[in-house]
């Protein structure tokens, strides 16, 4: 069995026609068939039915396809270290990071480690906290940026990078909005405006006002911090928010005021899988980011 032979079989499943894999491979349709055939011959059973000019994965040929997809995602990894051991400034990292640290947080380290360190790339993609989690877990991503970090996971590793407070945005003309701090069962009758249901900041939030004794009554939904901070300063509600979304700016129409008795925060970090080694560039960059956020909190 070649590994040419796993690469055609797996671009002709994911295509359901020969002649369309050929093109994406850039070989002559001849070739692909060939190897298909020579494949199914050495395995002993058929991966395909033919359907008119297309053709389906067979029950086994479905089986065999998940392992495929294994076994090369293994091999372009072991490549992929390979050449990272040969040069770890060439190399590229898979980064996944949540709505909440878009706007201000990600920009900025990459940016400064991207001063340092040009020739490295970044693979960055945006997901919910569960699917960043899973996603690392299945080597999906190589990094993933999160606020909080989860705890008591077997199959992850995680670095704290920092702490930060949780404050209310109300409009600015609310009535309590001329106060430079409240508490936070000052907002019990008040309506709310807070992520979906199932984003780890709409549970950060309703977890802070069940511990003073309120269930937020939640008026709307936002699935981004521009969206909530729209929603506020068109005094549709308040909402709780993480310091760092205010880094660029609290937005006009809003007033940002600290909680406190009790004041709530969260820690922000980056995870890993716990079953494999990270890449030179992946730990070039693991290094930098503890440092620029120890200098970064030193300064604060």
């Amino acid at each position: 069995m070649e590994l040419r032979q796993l690469r055609y079989f797996v671009a002709v499943a994911e295509r359901e026609h020969i002649s369309e894999a050929a093109e994406s491979l850039h070989v002559a349709q001849s070739a692909v068939s060939r190897q298909i055939a020579n494949l199914e011959s050495e395995l002993g059973t058929d991966l395909f039915e033919r359907v008119g000019r297309n053709v389906k994965l067979t029950p086994i040929g479905r089986v065999f396809l998940e392992h495929s997809l294994i076994a090369l995602e293994a091999i372009d990894f072991a490549t992929k270290q390979i050449d990272e051991y040969l040069d770890p400034e060439q190399g590229t990292i898979k980064i996944g990071f949540p709505t909440s640290l878009a706007s201000f947080l990600l920009p900025t380290v990459i940016s400064a480690f991207k001063k340092e360190h040009p020739n490295v790339k970044f693979n960055l993609r945006q997901g919910s906290y569960r699917y960043l989690i899973n996603a690392v877990k299945t080597r999906e991503l190589n990094l993933a940026f999160l606020g909080p970090v989860p705890k008591n996971d077997e199959l992850i590793s995680t670095k704290i990078l920092f702490t930060e407070g949780i404050s209310a945005l109300l409009p600015a003309s609310h009535p309590l909005a001329d106060r430079k701090n409240i508490m936070l069962s000052d907002l019990r009758n008040e309506p709310f405006v807070l992520f979906p249901d199932g984003y780890i900041l709409n549970k950060v939030a309703v977890d802070a006002c069940k511990s003073v004794g309120f269930t937020p009554q939640i008026s709307s939904v936002g699935e981004d911090m521009d969206a909530l901070k729209g929603l506020v300063a068109a005094g549709i509600g308040v909402t709780l928010l993480p310091e760092s979304a205010f880094y660029d700016a609290t937005p006009r129409r809003t007033v940002r005021l600290a909680l406190e008795s009790p004041t709530f925060t969260r820690n922000v970090g980056i995870i890993y899988p716990i079953n494999r080694d990270l890449a030179p560039s992946e730990n070039i960059f693991m290094d930098f980011v503890g440092e620029f956020f120890s200098r970064l909190t030193q300064f604060k």
